[in-house]
């Protein structure tokens, strides 16, 4: 009788399984299939989808072949890892992660507090008490959504769980991963540890609807058969009754808690992060692999500084070091961007790797304004944090990482060449150049100017600027709208958003869950896509493909400010490329000494270095007519030495393409920055020595 009903139980199980399992996919093949009619009729998609086809959604390692600029120089390592990418099989596109994997330590470089003068900022106003209100009543309209997404990963919890504790104590199933440090702190002279790189098969919302609806099956038919067995099986129900009055006799013995001991010592635990962190991935199974993970996994060195600005900013500076070049270079990324676009496409196709192995020390810049909120003051409020314009990307973050790089340099460099002597005494001991790309560009220009007011050394030998903001009145009607609603509403805007981000944990996973189902269902993506370029003005970048980077991930992401979205809309209007106006006389002349803000464009003649304007053709954020202006007023006030090039690139080409005509160009302008001169002096102490010798 037993053998029969549970046959039965397992039949109608499957069915019922089967049964929703079609459903689901039926319904989500309807969707499909709607939002391919739908883009059937949305006009220029041609022209919108060709950004989906140049770069993947997820980086890879494979390329047709090495391109010029590394025919000469790559490591014979790199040059391995590109062969086996070129061959190895389609399945290559399941994407790797560092999640459990140990960081990659490297000798620490040395500490120090920058000391800039920071320009004075306005005092900002108190929040009012009735924001509070308006996110309660957010709260309460989106708690269904949160409940239905919330139930399948609920018993997806049950179940890792439940199968977590059949596992035995000395069972290899139940190995540890120890976490990952944020920082280098590593002692020299200390092995490095290689990571160990896993597969990350990331799971969209309906994959994760599919799981949850079978684990919810699976309980409830397993309760129905347990329920049975013990109908049919009187005896063994009474002897579980028993069990239950006995159990806390048995739960108090010596054995028990020897084994609880061997156990623990079995697993040789050495990890400090909690069960809950351990399992976090396997748990939501999301993409959160960081710069780190990426550049350790391709095996190049890694080596990350927390700089501290003058404001009690935390900035994270990574580099791959070389710390005996005399040549670096320092990207900087553009808006709701990170240090993550300059190594997304692998070996071949990043332009933080293309520099390494042409010789230089690279270090990758990272601005204020990510959610995670690091600051020396750990009780700052939110409007506090946020309350910061492109002025302080220029003129603190910058600024502080730029002189953590000369503080490095000139100590390894005296470190690693102790009988080298510079000719000019005055000079840098090494050469530094910027590659940045939009909001990056403006900063960078900005910190160059503001630098040569105040007479002070910016230390900079090249200038490569990649689609830079600053003018802006050649825009789309939906960025003209936003300029609108900003400067009308923005005393108001500014209590209620103080910054533009994705709010919680669980809307960050359900955006990096969606990218896969993007991805798994093509014509919703191709919509979405579509969609998202209208809001741009038709620009074919990636946007779907962008969304799904790890960097926008449950625990973090970068985030823009809203007084950085209103200093673009002051630009815009004023068709200037000026500081931001604090909205009054009095305010304006405490920061500037002037009624009105610095008027960047009329002080283009103090800029020293040679500049390199970049446009893309295909561009709509930030149009060619607009990069142009940046070089016809470099050129009217007497830049001499400034250059202008387009390519058939939109706006996130420049940091997510596979193309090499990009970094063909950019290689070939960081090479004719010639490193410093130098000749070697023998020290007096050395001859003394060679004499006593002799």
């Amino acid at each position: 009788m037993q053998r029969i009903v549970d046959n039965a139980l397992a039949v109608t199980k499957e069915s019922v399984k089967t049964l929703t399992y079609e459903s689901l996919n039926n319904i989500a093949r309807s969707i499909n299939g709607v939002s391919a009619l739908l883009l059937t009729l949305l006009p220029g998609k041609a022209n919108v989808l060709e950004g989906l086809h140049g770069w993947e959604l997820r980086p890879t390692l494979r390329a047709p072949r090495l391109p010029r600029w590394m025919h000469h120089g790559v490591s014979s390592f790199n040059h391995f890892i590109h062969e086996l990418s070129v061959d190895s099989d389609t399945s290559s596109l399941d994407y790797s992660s560092g999640e459990d994997s140990d960081a990659m330590s490297t000798p620490p470089s040395p500490l120090s507090q920058t000391s800039l003068r920071s320009w004075a900022s306005h005092p900002a106003s108190y929040e009012s008490h009735w924001t509070e209100w308006i996110t309660l009543i957010l709260w309460w309209v989106l708690l269904p959504t949160r409940i239905f997404l919330w139930i399948p990963l609920y018993l997806l919890r049950l179940l890792i769980t439940r199968r977590e504790s059949r596992v035995s104590p000395m069972s290899p199933g139940r190995h540890q991963h120890s976490s990952r440090p944020y920082f280098s702190n590593a002692v020299p002279g200390k092995e490095h540890h290689v990571p160990n790189r896993t597969t990350d098969r990331r799971r969209g919302v309906i994959e994760d609807l599919q799981l949850g609806i079978e684990i919810f099956i699976d309980a409830i038919f397993d309760f129905f058969h347990k329920a049975a067995h013990l109908l049919l099986s009187p005896s063994e129900a009474f002897g579980i009754v028993l069990s239950w009055f006995s159990s806390s006799s048995h739960s108090h013995s010596p054995e028990g808690n020897y084994y609880d001991v061997l156990d623990d010592e079995t697993l040789g635990d050495t990890d400090s992060s909690s069960p809950t962190e351990r399992t976090v991935t396997s748990l939501y199974n999301t993409d959160t692999r960081t710069c780190q993970d990426v550049i350790t996994e391709l095996g190049y060195p890694y080596e990350a500084i927390r700089v501290v600005t003058s404001d009690g900013y935390g900035l994270l500076l990574e580099r791959i070091p070389r710390r005996d070049a005399r040549k670096a270079v320092f990207l900087q990324h553009g808006v709701l961007d990170s240090s993550m676009g300059w190594v997304s496409n692998g070996v071949v196709g990043s332009p933080a790797f293309a520099a390494y192995d042409q010789g230089y020390d690279v270090y990758l810049g990272n601005f204020r304004g990510l959610v995670s909120r690091d600051h020396v003051n750990k009780n700052i409020s939110s409007k506090d944090f946020w309350s910061y314009s492109i002025n302080e990307h220029a003129r603190e973050d910058i600024p502080a990482m730029i002189e953590k790089i000369h503080e490095i340099k000139t100590s390894e460099l005296s470190l690693y060449q102790p009988n080298v002597e510079e000719v000019a005494k005055e000079e840098q001991p090494y050469k530094l150049c910027v590659l940045s790309h939009s909001l990056g560009g403006a900063a960078v220009l900005m910190y160059v100017i503001t630098s040569r007011i105040e007479e002070k050394p910016h230390r900079l030998s090249r200038l490569i600027l990649l689609s830079p903001a600053g003018f802006h009145e050649d825009s789309n009607l939906c960025f003209t709208l936003i300029e609108h609603t900003f400067l009308l509403l923005g005393p108001l805007l500014s209590r209620i958003v103080p910054a533009f981000y994705i709010p919680t944990r669980f809307f960050r996973m359900l955006l990096n869950k969606l990218a896969r189902d993007f991805h798994n269902y093509p014509a919703v993506g191709g919509l979405v896509q579509t969609l998202m370029s209208y809001v741009v003005g038709g620009d074919s970048s990636n946007w779907l493909g962008v969304m799904g980077l790890p960097h926008y991930n449950m625990n973090d992401m970068p985030a823009v400010s809203f007084r950085v979205a209103l200093h673009l809309a002051q630009i815009k209007r004023s068709s200037k490329f000026k500081m931001f106006d604090y909205g009054s006389v009095k305010a304006n002349m405490e920061v500037y000494g002037s009624p009105e803000p610095l008027d960047l464009g009329e002080f283009y003649g103090l800029i020293d270095v040679p500049v390199d304007l970049v446009a893309g053709k295909k561009d709509k954020v930030i149009r060619p007519s607009m990069v142009r202006k940046h070089y016809r007023v470099m050129r009217e006030t007497g830049v001499v030495d400034a250059s202008y090039n387009e390519f058939e690139y939109a706006h996130l080409d420049f940091t997510f393409s596979h193309r090499e005509e990009l970094l063909a160009y950019v290689m070939s302008r960081l090479l004719l920055v010639e490193p410093t001169q130098t000749q070697t002096v023998q020290k007096k102490g050395m001859k003394l020595k060679k004499k006593m010798g002799n």
